[in-house]
Order: structure tokens, then sequence, then C-alpha cells
């Protein structure tokens, strides 16, 4: 099975590298992956949102889906699964960023950006639409830029929306209240 998912990873991954490669891509991607680097994109605006009373749980809420995948994707699963990532395995990728140093599976971008995207979406935030597109582009960079696999983008996604659903489940729950938080 994972034989089989491998080998649809490589096709997908060598039909977008054949099909759609365009200058103005290979510059813009780079940029946009760019605001995942870290979740960076996803903490500042965690923090402008916890600055702001009317927004500060949401805030909070989106920090900690940050957290929790963190520790889930990046501290837990990579280290599982330590897959590498396709520009190893498949030594004509090109890239056009700096080669990462941890595993590929899941996508760390992807997940964080998801989780964030989780939570605006659960609170039916105006800026839930918007959140989504950044975190969807966000996730294909990291394959357009042969960083990741789509089965590590696909993982990702799921992970960081269940983490998000836990937060959103640990904030609506009476822990918050118990926590005195």
């Amino acid at each position: 099975m994972i034989a089989y998912l491998k080998n649809v990873d490589v096709k997908i991954l060598n039909a977008l590298n054949r099909k759609l490669k365009y200058k103005f891509l290979d510059k813009i991607m780079p940029v946009i992956t760019v605001l995942g680097n870290g979740g960076i994109v996803w903490i500042a605006i965690s923090l402008y949102l916890m600055n702001n009373v009317e927004y500060r749980t949401l805030g909070y809420m989106v920090i900690t889906s940050l957290v929790i995948t963190t520790i889930i994707g990046e501290g837990i699963i990579k280290h599982l699964i330590k897959r590498t990532r396709p520009f190893v395995d498949m030594m004509e990728c090109k890239l056009l960023i700096s080669k990462p140093i941890t595993y590929s599976f899941p996508s760390g971008h992807t997940a964080s950006s998801f989780a964030a995207a989780g939570i605006f979406i659960s609170v039916n935030s105006k800026f839930s639409i918007a959140v989504l597109i950044l975190a969807s582009l966000i996730a294909f960079s990291r394959v357009y830029l042969n960083v990741h696999y789509p089965t590590d983008v696909i993982m990702g996604i799921i992970l960081g929306l269940v983490c998000s659903r836990i937060v959103i489940l640990l904030f609506c729950s009476d822990v918050i209240s118990y926590l005195g938080l």
C-alpha cells in the first residue's frame, strides 16, 4: 500500500513538474511558502488577535491549535515516519528554495495553515475565506516547490483540521472554565 501511494505521489509530482511550471509561479511560490515558515504568518495573526479585546479568544484558539499541531506533526509523526523529501528521492526535482532539514511527512506548513483555517472556519469568521485561500496556497506551494509529496500535504490538511477541532472542543467546553481561563 505504501509503495502504491509513493508511486502515485511521484506520478503527480512529475506531472506537475511537466505541465504546471511557469516563471511567474517559480517566483511567487517561494514567497508564499515563506509565509508558512515556522507558522510565522499564523503566529503574527494570532498575536494581533490576542492584542485586540474583541478577538482575543480567537487569537488564543489559533495559537493553541498551532502548538498542538506542531507537537503532534513535527514532534511525533515526522520522527515516527521519517519520510525523505521528494528532492532526495527524485533527483530530477528542481529546488527553488533552500533544502528543508526535517522529514517530509506530514507537511508542517500545511498542518499549521489548516489548523489556523479550521479555527477561523469553525467560528464563522468573516476572514474564513481569505484564511482558507492563504492556507491552500501555502499547501500547494510545498508540492510545487518539490519539498513535499501530495500525501504529505493531504495529511497536513487532515492533521491541521483535527487539531483545530480539538481546540474548538477544548475552548467550547467546561475545561476552559475549570482552568479559570
